[in-house]
């Protein structure tokens, strides 16, 4: 990919005036420019188009060149960054695995001196060339693998940030750390060598108490979820730390974020009772911490079951997930369903229930949508029942 071709002033017109076309049509089309690889235009045009929700700083700024669209999809968004960047401190910070830089555009706000280390030669240069469209002048790019670099430098870090890459070649497999790039929980000699502090990000699908296990020295963990969607897990490891384990679970939404702190492994004791006049479903961030019994303790409410994983109370509180207004509890049984559930509009959730909403929406001839939202799931009696619920 030229850089400087890409940023020719008609090019740069072309694909500013195509951000709305159809990727696949585009394609299809002669190539206006004979003189630059068309297959590059049209992916900055649809990378771009990626970044315009995802990346909006990116979007807005003149000139700025895209890699692949895949490392615009694999790359976190401009909220998930700036939450990061929150979690580290200190003068100087090296990123292992730079990718498109992100992390680093935000990270460089509050760290005076980062450097961005990519192996990838042309992903190295596009992201030098665009900080400097961003005026971000505090980032070093270098291009060189970071497991090699490390043990050149004798230079010590307040802090080291990694983001490990699945093997491609391990599709369906169980997540594993050892099996990313760079191996992390073999290389944390290393990375301790050159400094105290470490910054590790994984996909939301690694278990944590498996993650806990491999990394070791795990101080706290963060579930960060954008619009109650989990994104990723952020691993702050701290150098001969053996403390308890904190779990920060938030969910950044568009005016506010949430978040719950828990403590990894502590015995909590949950209070279970019969549905009570509020219904509460917590957010993804909070279920996947998987301290369902904290939730009970920290908001003083009640388990409607140990496995169903939704709460109760007379009360309404200010909660992180869904509140809801319990209308009505059926028994989940023929006569009572046939009367009140079938043929109805409804939103399904099921939660510690035998079938699955599509079969229960399927049995029962339930359309979609509306203002109702019905739970089927079981009480503390270990019953089958329906809560019909409106939304607070």
């Amino acid at each position: 990919m030229q850089i400087k071709n890409l940023l020719k002033t008609e090019i740069q017109e072309f694909i500013n005036i195509n951000l709305d076309a159809s990727i696949q049509l585009l394609a299809l089309k002669k190539n206006p420019f004979p003189e630059v690889n068309y297959a590059d235009i049209v992916n900055q045009i649809g990378a771009k188009q990626k970044a315009k929700t995802k990346l909006p700083t990116w979007f807005k700024t003149q000139e700025i060149v895209f890699p692949a669209k895949i490392s615009i999809e694999q790359t976190s968004s401009e909220k998930t960054a700036k939450y990061k960047a929150n979690l580290v401190a200190g003068k100087t910070l090296i990123d292992l695995t730079g990718g498109f830089g992100i992390d680093d555009y935000y990270f460089s706000k509050k760290i005076a001196n980062v450097t961005h280390c990519e192996i990838n030669e042309d992903l190295s240069k596009i992201v030098a060339h665009n900080f400097s469209k961003l005026e971000t002048n505090n980032i070093k790019c270098i291009n060189i693998n970071s497991t090699d670099f490390l043990n050149q430098t004798n230079q010590n870090y307040d802090y080291i940030y990694v983001d490990p890459s699945r093997r491609s070649d391990l599709k369906g497999k169980v997540f594993l750390l050892q099996d990313c790039e760079p191996n992390v929980p073999e290389l944390l000699s290393l990375y301790f060598s050159k400094t105290k502090n470490i910054l590790v990000k994984t996909a939301p699908i690694l278990d944590i108490q498996a993650g806990i296990n491999q990394l070791k020295n795990v101080k706290e963990v963060h579930i960060v979820a954008l619009e109650n969607e989990v994104k990723e897990l952020l691993w702050k490891l701290e150098k001969n730390y053996a403390g308890a384990v904190t779990i920060f679970s938030v969910n950044i939404e568009k005016e506010n974020i949430e978040t719950v702190e828990t403590t990894f492994s502590k015995e909590y004791s949950a209070t279970f009772s019969l549905p009570k006049t509020y219904l509460y479903e917590p957010n993804v961030s909070l279920l996947k911490s998987g301290n369902f019994n904290a939730i009970s303790t920290h908001y003083k409410i009640d388990k409607l079951h140990l496995h169903s994983h939704l709460y109760t109370a007379d009360e309404k509180i200010d909660f992180a997930g869904r509140t809801f207004k319990i209308d009505k509890i059926i028994p989940f049984q023929k006569k009572e369903i046939k009367e009140e559930i079938i043929n109805s509009k409804m939103n399904v959730t099921t939660r510690n229930f035998p079938l699955k909403v599509e079969e229960i929406k399927k049995k029962y001839k339930i359309k979609d949508g509306g203002t109702v939202y019905a739970f089927f799931t079981t009480n503390i009696k270990n019953q089958k029942i329906v809560l019909i619920c409106t939304k607070i």
